[in-house]
C-alpha cells in the first residue's frame, strides 16, 4: 500500500461512523441538513427522510401516520438509531396524545429508539432549568399559541411569546442570525430564565451564542436541542461533546460557573 492508499486509509478510520441519526423533516426544510452535518461530532452520520406535513401540506397527525411510519422504516433500512420526528411545530401541534402517536409510529416501523423535537426541546430546557421562557419563532401567532398550550401541559410557562408571521417555508431561511439575536436583545429584561427559538428551518442556531453572551441568559433552538437529544442517547457518547456555536446546553459545566 502506497502513502496515499495509507493516508486514505488512516482518515477514513478516524471518522468511523459511530452512530446514525435519522431525522423525518418537512418536505420544504432546507436548513435542518447542512445545520446538522455543520455540528455533528466526528463519528456521527445524519440521513433524512421528508414527508409532505407542512404549508399547504397541513393536516391532522392521525393523517401523517402512515407516511410518518414509512419514512421511519426507510431510515431503519439505513440503519440509523436514534430515528427522530423533526417538526417543531407539528410535533407540539396536538398536544401530549398528538405527540405520543407520532413517537409511537416511529418506533413501532423502525425498531429504533425514537423521540421528537417536542421531547428534545423539554428536555434541554430542563437541563438548563428554563421553567419560564420567552418564545420567539418566525410562525403566525396560531402556531405559537399551540406551542405555549403544550409547554403548559409540559409545566413550562411562556412569559412572552414573539410570532414573527413572515410568511411559509421559503420566508422562514431569510430571516437572519441578526434578527433573532435583535430580538433577545428588545426582551432581555423579560422576567424569564431564557429564550426558545422554536422552528427546525430557520438561521437561529446560529444566533445562540451572541444571544447567550449578550444577555446572560440560556438560549434553546428546536436544531441545537435534537442534537443534544440524540447523542444523549447514542450509546458510544459518554458525555456530550462540548460543540462551539452551540451555547450552553453543550456546555454545561460552563454554564454552572456562569
Amino acid at each position: 500500500m502506497g502513502a496515499l492508499e495509507d493516508a486514505v486509509a488512516s482518515r477514513c478510520h478516524a471518522q468511523e461512523t459511530k452512530v446514525r441519526i435519522g431525522l423525518i423533516i418537512p418536505s420544504s426544510n432546507r436548513m435542518t441538513e447542512p445545520q446538522f452535518h455543520r455540528y455533528a461530532p466526528a463519528g456521527v452520520a445524519v440521513h433524512v427522510a421528508r414527508v409532505q406535513m407542512t404549508g399547504r401540506h397541513k393536516k391532522p397527525i392521525a393523517a401523517l401516520l402512515d407516511a410518518v411510519g414509512g419514512a421511519a422504516s426507510s431510515l431503519a433500512d439505513a440503519r440509523c438509531n436514534p430515528i427522530v420526528f423533526h417538526c417543531t411545530g407539528t410535533s407540539m401541534a396536538e398536544g401530549l396524545e398528538g405527540e405520543a402517536a407520532l413517537v409511537q409510529r416511529v418506533a413501532k416501523e423502525s425498531g429504533a429508539t425514537a423521540f421528537s423535537t417536542a421531547q428534545a426541546i423539554l428536555e434541554a430546557l430542563k437541563a438548563l432549568g428554563l421553567r419560564r421562557v420567552v418564545l420567539f419563532s418566525p410562525y403566525p401567532q396560531s402556531t405559537n399559541d399551540h406551542e405555549k398550550e403544550f409547554f403548559r401541559e409540559h409545566g413550562i410557562e411562556v412569559a412572552h411569546d414573539v410570532a414573527l408571521d413572515v410568511g411559509m417555508s421559503d420566508d422562514y431561511i431569510r430571516v437572519p442570525a441578526t434578527r433573532w439575536i435583535e430580538l433577545a436583545r428588545e426582551h432581555a429584561r423579560v422576567a424569564a430564565d431564557g429564550f426558545f427559538l422554536s422552528c427546525t428551518n430557520t438561521t437561529q442556531i446560529e444566533a445562540i451564542e451572541t444571544i447567550e453572551r449578550e444577555t446572560d441568559k440560556p438560549a434553546v433552538n428546536s436544531n441545537q436541542a435534537t442534537l443534544w437529544a440524540a447523542l444523549k442517547r447514542a450509546p458510544v457518547f459518554g458525555a456530550i461533546p462540548r460543540i462551539p456555536g452551540l451555547g450552553r446546553l453543550f456546555a454545561p459545566a460552563e454554564a454552572a460557573v456562569a
